[in-house]
């Protein structure tokens, strides 16, 4: 079965040391590779991923633009860059058109690490340019292990989002919302966004899972690991033990983001 990871994680060379010594400390988890681009595709192959989704987040403005120039280096035959954009950017629209302009095919956001609310009026304009440009964005969802209880990615906020901007490709992480999945099946289960498998497993229950694929349904869920974080075997198994048809998994591992993403057209 082709696995195609829509959530997975890497720094350039010289970052990465810094960066998984930095998250393990604040996380309390290890990392599961080097957190390079050359150790996610070793861990790729190790798990048979066949492409995966490397998602990057622009923590400030100046960053846009180098996430750009380090995604067109990558290996793109396996790798599939997302993108970022600051919330908080002079120059939103531009920053959106380099990304699409570039070829890459999506953007990732965290609205912790970028110290926004997702419902903010002032982060409108971002979400305004990413549906005119049609890019898909990938957006951390619920609280994360590093922030305790803070909320600026409530699913409930989202609502407003999905609402506001119907046109808008959005993917919530963490099946909907880390440690706040009765607030997506409350909320947002249903609507018309895509949510991903990322570090889900041991944060959900079964009769959430079973809630979710019955209302959600198969067609709008991506597999996703958050590697280097989310233990792959694991997160493959999650998806494996759905009670769901083969033909339902298929669509989860790889074909809901061929359709998205346009993976074997050139260098998606």
């Amino acid at each position: 079965m082709r696995i195609f990871d829509i959530h997975a994680h890497a720094f350039p060379d010289f970052l990465a040391p810094k960066a998984i010594g930095v998250l393990e400390k604040n996380s309390g988890c290890k990392a599961e590779s080097d957190g390079t681009a050359s150790g996610l595709l070793a861990l790729m192959d190790r798990h048979g991923i066949e492409r995966a989704a490397l998602v990057s987040i622009a923590t400030r403005s100046e960053q846009a633009k180098a996430i750009v120039d380090w995604s067109l280096s990558l290996d793109r035959e396996r790798l599939v860059p997302f993108a970022s954009v600051h919330p908080r950017s002079k120059d939103i629209e531009g920053d959106v058109r380099r990304i699409a302009e570039a070829g890459l095919k999506g953007v990732k956001m965290h609205p912790l690490y970028q110290e926004y609310y997702v419902d903010d009026p002032e982060v409108f304009p971002l979400y305004e340019a990413l549906e005119a440009a049609g890019l898909p964005m990938l957006c951390h969802t619920g609280l994360d292990i590093s922030f305790g209880e803070e909320d600026q990615a409530s699913p409930a906020r989202f609502e407003v989002v999905v609402d506001r901007f119907p046109k808008l490709k959005l993917i919530l992480a963490h099946f909907g919302g880390w440690k706040r999945l009765d607030l997506f099946i409350e909320r947002l289960c249903g609507r018309d966004v895509y949510i991903d498998t990322s570090y889900t497993l041991g944060f959900v229950s079964p009769k959430q899972v079973e809630t979710i694929l019955e209302k959600h349904g198969p067609d709008r869920i991506l597999f996703g690991s958050d590697s280097p974080w989310g233990y792959l075997a694991g997160q493959i198994g999650f998806v494996q033990d759905m009670p769901l048809s083969e033909q339902d998994k298929e669509k989860i591992f790889w074909g809901n983001a061929e359709k998205l993403l346009g993976l074997d057209s050139g260098n998606a």
